[in-house]
């Protein structure tokens, strides 16, 4: 009796210390102190301190999410000298909202930003990685028909929704 016993103790207590090594802990170990989401933000942009104003409901504790305070022609405003930049719709996805805005100069796609990537544990993550490959494909194909990234199927479909929005409204679609 005592080596079953043994045995059974010894494979639980195997089965826990595997459990708490494997143990992944938050990117923010400190809940409630900042956004404890992802803000993307390409280079050459600034984030703004403020959350973007939005026509549609956020809930009380939404993150606020970074963008560039550059005006956009979705707006009326205008960007650099030869350059116009337009803002694609919020494109809301299971795993949260996806928009981006791109500059086009000369008839072509100079820069596309994602202003909006879904957040949080492992949707942070994903977008970390998926964006700037997204943002690579559109640039490169210079239009929204770029490649899925594995893994990130939801937040491709939506940034590729809201590229062709952006390029429709810009007279690129």
């Amino acid at each position: 009796m005592f080596p079953r016993r043994g045995a059974a103790a010894l494979l639980v207590t195997t089965v826990a210390l595997v459990l708490l090594i494997s143990f992944k802990t938050p990117d923010d170990p400190l809940p409630g102190r900042g956004d404890g989401g992802l803000a993307v933000v390409e280079r050459g942009t600034t984030p703004s301190a403020a959350p973007r104003a939005s026509a549609r409901p956020r809930p009380t504790d939404a993150p606020a999410r970074a963008t560039s305070p550059a005006p956009s022609a979705a707006t009326g405003g205008a960007g650099t000298a030869g350059a116009t930049t337009v803002d694609g719709p919020v494109v809301d996805t299971q795993f949260g909202p996806v928009q981006v805005r791109i500059d086009v100069t000369a008839g072509r796609i100079g820069d596309v930003v994602a202003l909006e990537l879904p957040t949080g544990r492992h949707s942070g993550q994903i977008s970390s990685y998926a964006g700037p490959i997204l943002r690579q494909e559109a640039l490169q194909a210079q239009s929204a028909k770029i490649d899925t990234v594995s893994g990130a199927t939801y937040t491709s479909d939506a940034y590729a929704r809201s590229l062709q929005a952006a390029l429709d409204k810009a007279g690129l679609g």
